[in-house]
């Protein structure tokens, strides 16, 4: 018990850097408190007093505004952090060193008995306002985006964004090209989510495109000018000089989800 409760408050510090000692997580977060909870609640439930078991889930609900039934199974050293609005569901599962934000739901899509909810793999994070509904498998050290609907299963080690959630694909040659383009104009034309559904970031990567034509057009049209004896410079057009707008010394951003 008291080994599980180290762990629970340890585990703390490891992900949220606000975490200042160990009386301020025993005493100040939600998230803690709501685990704690679950703890007594879902021995109560294993062992039959399941009145009495989800009396206390809805004390834990009224105190630290996540609901998590009695009957879910969770492993160890799991953190949820903020916490307000989190809601997992009866059947769901998770796994060890998984994290949760706020206004996650680990939710059902049928009225039927039986297994219902997710189950989430070891190291897995989802971010707040992720939605993950039915009796999906989270692979082990997946990574579920902010404000995601998840409604396929994840492999392990994988990141789903959007509506509905799909697994972000490896950055090809175009993507590359993009970025590249991107530096040299000083712009992070991903700062949302590079995958995200967004008419903006859409329309920002079709006008890299452009530019890396009418770039690629312009040096042809310069070669074949000079070659017909034309006075041009045919060189290679050079890397956009931006110092004023280099953020190679910025400070990283901070994560969506404190």
């Amino acid at each position: 018990m008291l080994e599980r409760l180290r762990e629970d408050i340890n585990c703390v510090f490891d992900r949220d850097p606000a975490a200042r000692n160990a009386v301020e997580v025993f005493f100040t977060y939600p998230g803690f408190h709501a685990l704690q909870l679950h703890r007594v609640s879902y021995w109560l439930w294993s062992h039959g007093v399941k009145w009495l078991a989800r009396v206390l889930a809805y004390f834990s609900r009224w105190l630290t505004g996540i609901e998590i039934h009695p009957g879910a199974k969770i492993g160890r050293r799991f953190f949820i952090d903020h916490g307000m609005g989190v809601v997992i569901g009866e059947t769901a599962e998770i796994g060890d060193d998984c994290t949760l934000y706020h206004a996650v739901t680990l939710g059902g899509t049928s009225w039927e008995a039986g297994k219902r909810h997710p189950t989430l793999g070891d190291n897995v994070v989802v971010g707040a306002g992720a939605k993950i509904l039915g009796p999906l498998n989270i692979g082990e050290a997946a990574r579920i985006g902010s404000n995601a609907v998840v409604v396929k299963d994840v492999p392990e080690g994988a990141t789903v964004v959007g509506i509905p959630g799909r697994v972000v694909s490896k950055q090809d040659e175009v993507s590359h090209r993009r970025h590249a383009i991107a530096d040299k104009m000083g712009f992070d034309a991903y700062g949302a989510t590079q995958d995200m559904p967004d008419p903006v970031v859409n329309a920002i990567n079709s006008m890299l495109d452009h530019i890396h034509l009418l770039d690629k057009k312009v040096e042809e049209t310069c070669h074949a000018v000079k070659q017909m004896g034309g006075d041009v410079d045919d060189s290679h057009i050079p890397e956009l000089e931006t110092p004023e707008l280099d953020m190679s010394e910025a400070p990283e951003k901070q994560s969506v989800n404190t």
